[in-house]
Order: structure tokens, then sequence, then C-alpha cells
């Protein structure tokens, strides 16, 4: 299976309070008054400009093991080859909100309107990360439908640049996936254009086979612990 996926922009568009968390600023956060019309001026734009698409293709584990290896660059021990051994289905994917959100917010840093680029860009690199859910999602209701995982809410996205998986590993994985189709160009620093991007696998899972004891070497190094968030959305 490979298909092409467009979303409405409202479906991409993350809460505020999402937004306000991932800058630090709690669950309990609200926008102050006087940022109040450039934060809302910043979510116009996004409703505008954004684009939302991803490209999707299933792999099997062993196509997945040769991606995976990249450059020879990952760590020597990490998760996701084990998460993958325990997998019902791994898919991977490529999306992205578009040049013109990325083009947008380099302007307004150009033009000085700083308050209004650093939101537009927070509110798009939020939109982003619910592209991965929302094909995550989709990608459940598809093994869901075949048998193969009963609970759609089992599938979670594993990203080159995380957990070990060297950044570099962009490049068999794009090699792979090819989303050129969609608009989605890798450079020689495995960095995705637009900015606005994500890729990785989808990987299909019991909630038990996507645990791990986050006590690797490279784990010293990540400041978001974001993995305790993930396996705890996958628990029944």
């Amino acid at each position: 299976m490979r298909e092409v996926v467009r979303f409405e922009v409202d479906r991409v568009r993350p809460p505020e309070q999402e937004v306000l968390l991932a800058q630090g600023m709690g669950s309990g956060g609200s926008v102050p008054a006087r940022v109040r019309p450039a934060f809302d001026w910043a979510y116009e734009l996004f409703l505008v400009l954004a684009a939302p698409v991803g490209l999707v293709e299933e792999v099997t584990p062993e196509e997945f093991g040769t991606i995976y290896e990249g450059e020879g660059h990952n760590a020597l021990d990490t998760p996701l080859p084990e998460i993958v051994k325990r997998s019902e289905g791994l898919a991977l994917y490529s999306a992205t909100l578009g040049e013109a959100v990325s083009s947008r917010i380099g302007e307004l840093f150009s033009e000085h309107d700083m308050v209004v680029a650093y939101l537009l860009d927070a509110v798009a690199s939020a939109a982003a990360d619910r592209l991965s859910d929302l094909l995550a999602e989709r990608f459940a209701t598809l093994l869901a439908e075949r048998g193969a995982a009963p609970d759609p809410a089992k599938v979670l996205p594993y990203s080159p640049g995380y957990c070990g998986w060297h950044v570099t590993g962009q490049g068999r994985l794009f090699a792979r996936l090819r989303p050129e189709e969609i608009g989605i160009h890798l450079n020689p620093s495995s960095l995705m254009t637009p900015l606005k991007s994500v890729s990785g696998v989808l990987v299909g899972a019991t909630a038990e086979g996507h645990r791990f004891r986050p006590d690797f070497e490279f784990c010293e190094a990540c400041s978001t612990r974001e993995c305790g968030r993930r396996m705890a959305s996958v628990r029944v």
C-alpha cells in the first residue's frame, strides 16, 4: 500500500494549549493579553498558508531493517529494532505543511516582526507533529480493519534523529519512500525542505510492544523524555 493523504487544514490546526505547552508555558498557561493579537494573527496565517499532505507506504520488517541501517551512524543499542520485531505492521511516512508556511516565517523574521514570526513557527511546529499523529491514526485504522491490530491507539511514529536512530537515516528512508512526490526534499545535511515536514516509520504493535526502559546511553542527552508520554498514550 502506497497512498498520498491530504488533510483539511482545520484537522491539523493545533489547539492553543498544545502550542503553549510546547513553548514551556505549562498545561494551565494562557496567552498574555498583550500577545493575543499576534497569536491570533499567527493562527490566521497558518490557516491560510498551510497545505498539509502526507505519503505513506508499507514495508516489511526486513525492508525496514535495511533502511534503518542508514549510513551506519546509529547508536550501538537502540529500542526501535526490538519494537519492530514485535510489530504487526510497518509503514514509512513523510508529511509536510507545504513551502508557503516556512517561507512566510522566514519573511517575518527578515521583516523583524519577531513576535508573529516566533508564534507562527510555534503553531506550525505543533501542526507538523500532529501530521505524524494523524497518519498514525489512519494506519491504525487500516491495521484494525485487517484484524492485525485490534486497538487503533497502538500505532506510534518513530523518526530519524530520535532514540538513537541517527538523522542520516533520512537518506535511505527518502530513497525508498521518494517523498519528492509531495514536494519534500532532503539536503546533504539530512534536513528536510520545506522545514515544517516530518518523516519516519509508523509502527503498529501492542502497548507492551512499544514499551522500553529509557536508560540507553543517548537518553542522557534527551531534554524532553517524550518517550514516556508516548508509551503512556497507548496503554490500555
